[in-house]
């Protein structure tokens, strides 16, 4: 990731906390905080049922327990502008080649990434990029994953 265009391009990155099953990108978070960069996390709005991005300028001061015990930004910490995001990180079950993306079922991301207009990197160990996985109408695609192993370029999406 480090020496990815995509990356050193970025200014305002979308992270995710990871969970115990997914890749844990905190130390590039922290590099990315200590460089000055804008850094968000997804914060989920109960009353809508979705998630949004919100800023965060401090690790261990900004985050609180949220939805499901997920590390989140505190509701102190601003909303970010999903179609100003550059770079967004995105977890997932599993991904395949043209992008489509084994989320947990319930929507969140893909009603994220819905706003998103900057690049969308799924973000993966090597054993969860599948020959297919299954996609509904609804479900939004990445532009990219990264692997420990690779950086795999799925199809563009028309904007």
């Amino acid at each position: 990731l480090r020496g990815r265009r995509e990356w050193i391009r970025a200014r305002c990155v979308l992270f995710y906390y990871p969970l115990p099953d997914e890749l844990d990108l905190r130390p590039v978070l922290r590099e990315a905080l200590a460089a000055g960069r804008v850094v968000a996390l997804p914060r989920y709005r109960a009353g809508e049922g979705e998630y949004e991005a919100a800023i965060i300028e401090d690790e261990e001061r900004d985050l609180r327990p949220g939805w499901a015990g997920i590390p989140e930004p505190h509701a102190s910490c601003l909303p970010a502008a999903l179609n100003q995001l550059d770079l967004v990180l995105v977890p997932g079950v599993g991904f395949d080649r043209d992008g489509r993306r084994l989320g947990r079922g319930k929507g969140f991301y893909d009603r994220l990434l819905a706003s998103v207009h900057g690049i969308r990197c799924g973000v993966a160990g090597e054993w969860q990029v599948l020959e297919s996985v299954p996609a509904e109408p609804h479900d939004e695609a990445v532009d990219c994953i990264l692997t420990p192993m690779r950086w795999i370029c799925c199809r563009p999406r028309t904007v």
